[in-house]
This record gives structure tokens, sequence and C-alpha cells, in this order.
């Protein structure tokens, strides 16, 4: 959502910073509207303040016994009365067209952004390499775990349809232990405050990530009132929804591991075998709230944290600062970690981590108060995945797999398999 005071202050930068998101200039319109809803709102006024000076002639005219110039009175009264709905009415209408076209553009990149019109304009930011050798190829996920009989995907598309699996044995037990490493990790280490949120939330909040409306196509309903969410960052940052907090507070920093559902719309033929494009997969999710002034830095921390857990992992992996045609609706900047697939013989993303600014705040109307200064200012609001864990268990598989078709279990994941030291039992 933008502050349509500062378009009008600074049309060149809004319509500049659009261009840079690949898109045509836009303040010309939003002024328009703006001068359309400030009409409405003065017509809608005006008919009230005039009835209220109405009021008070008409009390001065009976006082004067003069009942012909208070019945005059009266009649303009029930004219405008009967006028008032309509002028409510255009009122509320063209606020609402202004807040809906401001709802449909997508957030400001911040100036270091690289400017390219998709995933081709990223830029490397940084790699690590592990201790272990680098397989250069090697089997796919779905290999291995068919071949063990412990990744089922026609058992799920039975019940379920494409793009669904389901996990068995040691295979079901490590992707949980990846999930819980993760959690230990983000609160133990990172300063996380671990949530349990709901799954299911209504319109308000799948708006306030800005999901909606936007996104519809890509989000599963459920019922009349609720969404499944996409991911935990809606349920993690509306926690501060229509609320004002101290500075004090600053910043909170939150992370929940959910199973996450996307309809994937527009993907058809993408992914379609094994587990890199799910409608139901777990993720271990990060959200920061801060003040302007920490975001930046916040961003780089809460990168380094989602780092941590592939640096633990072992695996290969590189940081790609993601160009303004390639980064997210709600984000001023996008840092994706893509982690090294043999199976694949490609980096994957397994982990985005982006800062919003005040683009989510001022649709959920979150703010703080500051120490200093008089007024509540919109907080700034960061998202990453810290990490999808679905694809934590891909890179697994795929990286720690060996030539005799069994998969190590990585070292820092053996006390959550109760001493497994090796995924074995291949069938073929």
């Amino acid at each position: 959502m933008h502050d349509i005071r500062a378009i009008r202050e600074n049309p060149h930068a809004f319509d500049e910073a659009l261009r840079r998101r690949g898109l045509g200039a836009l303040s010309a319109e939003l002024i328009a509207l703006d001068d359309a809803r400030k009409a409405a709102t003065s017509a809608a006024q005006a008919n009230q303040e005039r009835r209220n000076a109405l009021a008070k002639e008409i009390g001065g005219a009976k006082k004067a016994k003069d009942e012909a110039r208070a019945a005059e009175l009266m009649a303009e009264v029930a004219r405008l009365k009967e006028e008032g709905p309509a002028l409510e009415a255009a009122q509320t209408e063209a606020g609402k067209v202004l807040d809906d076209r401001l709802a449909s553009i997508p957030n400001r990149p911040n100036p270091d952004v690289p400017e390219g019109a998709d995933e081709h304009g990223n830029v490397e930011h940084r790699a690590f390499s592990g201790n272990r050798t680098k397989l250069a190829t090697g089997r796919q996920h779905f290999e291995l775990g068919e071949a063990f009989g412990l990744m089922d995907f026609e058992a799920a598309s039975r019940m379920s349809g494409a793009r669904f699996v389901v996990l068995k044995g040691q295979l079901a037990r490590l992707e949980r232990a990846l999930g819980q490493f993760m959690l230990d990790l983000h609160t133990g280490e990172h300063g996380y405050t671990e949530v349990a949120p709901p799954i299911l939330v209504r319109d308000e909040a799948m708006f306030g990530t800005a999901q909606l409306p936007k996104f519809r196509d890509d989000q599963f309903r459920a019922g009349e009132e609720h969404w499944l969410i996409p991911t935990a960052e809606v349920p993690l940052t509306n926690l501060v929804r229509e609320s004002i907090l101290s500075e004090d507070e600053l910043p909170l920093r939150f992370t929940a591991l959910t199973p996450c559902f996307r309809a994937e719309a527009g993907s058809a033929g993408r992914d379609t075998r094994g587990m890199l494009r799910q409608h139901q997969f777990n993720k271990v999710e990060l959200v920061s709230i801060t003040t302007p002034d920490q975001s930046a830095s916040e961003h780089e921390r809460m990168l380094g944290s989602a780092e941590a857990v592939l640096k633990k992992l072992d695996l290969t992996y590189r940081v790609m600062t993601l160009c303004t045609g390639d980064m997210g609706f709600a984000s001023q900047k996008t840092y994706d970690i893509e982690v090294w697939m043999p199976g694949q013989e490609t980096y994957r993303e397994i982990s985005s981590c982006s800062v919003c600014g005040d683009f989510q705040a001022r649709r959920m109307n979150a703010r703080y108060r500051p120490k200093e200064g008089k007024g509540a200012q919109f907080v700034h609001t960061l998202n990453g995945s810290g990490v999808a864990v679905g694809r934590a268990l891909i890179a697994v598989m795929e990286n720690y797999q060996n030539p005799d078709g069994s998969v190590t279990i990585p070292s820092v994941l053996k006390p959550y398999m109760g001493g497994i030291e090796k995924i074995e039992g291949l069938k073929s």
C-alpha cells in the first residue's frame, strides 16, 4: 500500500521507482483519483455543514415566530437530507476506488536493487562451499525416495491428485528432524520466538501481507470465511495488525513451522516430478517487525539466520540479490538462497528473505510510537524462509547420497534421528 501524500509530494520519484519495476507512470492517475475522493468528501461535508447551519436558523425563525421562514428552511433541510446518502455513498466509493488502485501496485524497490526484467537480471551476492566434496551429479531425490519405498507419489495422487507426496518411515522422520532442527537453531541461537499460529486466516490477514487481492488464484479457499495459509508469513506478520507498539518492544522476531498450501496457478508443466513444487509442504518461516532505521540491518541478520541452516547442514549454496523484475509484489529488496542440487545439476531456491518497508504495515495498520517525536509511525516488516523443509530434505538426499544408493544423515541431524546413520535398503 502506498502513501498518496508522498506520491503527491514527489510524483517523479514514484514513477521512476515503478519504471524500474517495468511499469508505466501512475502518479497522475492516482492524484486524479485522490482529487475525486477529496471532491466527494468535500461535497458530503458541505451538505452536512449546511444542514447544521440551517438547524440553527430554523431555531431562530421559530423563536421569532416566523413560521413561513421556518417552513422554508425545513424544506431545504429535507432536500439536503435526501441528497446526503448519495453524497456519502459517492465519498465511500471514491475512497474505495483509490484504495483498490493503490493496493494493486507493487512495492517500490530499494535504490540498491539491480534493475532487470526477470531472473536473468539477478546478481550473486555471495556463495558458500561446504567442507564436503560437492557432488557434480547424482540421482534425483524422487529416484532415491521411490527406490527406498519411502516416497510415494502414486498413493498421494490417488487420494489428493497431482503435486502431493506421502513420505514414510525414515524419510518422514528426516523431514521432521529438519523442521525441529531449524526451530531449535532459530530460537536457541538467533533470538526468534517460536509461535504456533492458525493455518486458517480471514481475508483481512491475506490482504495485510498482500496475497489478496492480486494473488487470489494462487491460494486455497477453505469455506466461506477462511484461506489456508500459503506461508506462516501471513499469521506471523498479522500478529501486529491494528496495533500500536512501543519502540522499546522492537524488533520483534517470530518463527513458526507450519504446513503451507499453494495452488501453483500458472505452473503447469514445471517441476512435475518430485517434491520441488507441491500444493502442500512444510516450511520454517522467519518474520521481523522493526523500526525503519533497523530494517536494512535486520534484513542482513535474517539472511544470516537462514544461511546458518545450510552451513550447519554443510550444503553448497549461493545467495542471489533479486532484480526489480523478479522480486515479489510486497518486497523492497529480496535475497534468494539457492542450494546446489546434484540430481538436477543446478541451484534451486530454498529460501527467500525480503524486506517490505512499511508496505504491509499500511495494509495492516501496524504502527509503533517512537521514543522521540510525536505521533505513531508505521513499522517495517521482513519475512524469510528459514528454510523450506521439503526442499531441505531434497537437498540433503541429493547431496548426501552415496555410490551404493544410501543417504548419509548429516551430523547435525543425528540427535534428531535416534542414532540412525544412513537411510538404506534400496529396492533396486
